[in-house]
C-alpha cells in the first residue's frame, strides 16, 4: 500500500513550510541539502517538525491544502500539540 505524508519544515526562526511527498526520507533529504531550489532554501526550512500519514493520495492533499488555509497560530498549534520544543523530528 502506497504512503503519502503531509509534512511540515521549520526554519530556526520558526519559519515554517507545508507540503505533500510519497517519499519523506528523501524529500527531508533535499531539504536539509537545498537540493529544492526555491522556498526552502531561501528561508532555511531544513527541521522536520511534523508529518501526518496518509494512505490515500487525495486525503493527503486535502490535508495539505486545508493546512495550509489555516492562520499561522493554528499551524502552529498543530506543531506544538505533537512536537512542542519544535525538535527536528527527522533525527529520530
Amino acid at each position: 500500500m502506497k504512503e503519502y505524508f503531509v509534512y511540515i519544515m521549520a526554519s530556526d526562526s520558526k519559519t515554517i513550510y507545508i507540503w505533500v511527498t510519497n517519499n519523506l526520507v528523501k524529500r527531508v533529504f533535499e531539504h536539509k541539502n537545498k537540493v529544492l531550489k526555491w522556498f526552502t532554501e531561501k528561508y532555511g526550512c531544513n527541521k522536520l517538525v511534523y508529518f501526518e500519514k496518509f494512505y490515500d493520495v487525495k486525503e493527503a492533499i486535502w490535508a495539505e491544502k486545508t493546512i495550509k488555509n489555516y492562520k499561522r497560530e493554528w499551524k502552529v498549534n498543530l506543531i506544538e500539540k505533537e512536537n512542542p520544543d519544535w525538535l527536528d523530528l527527522s533525527l529520530d
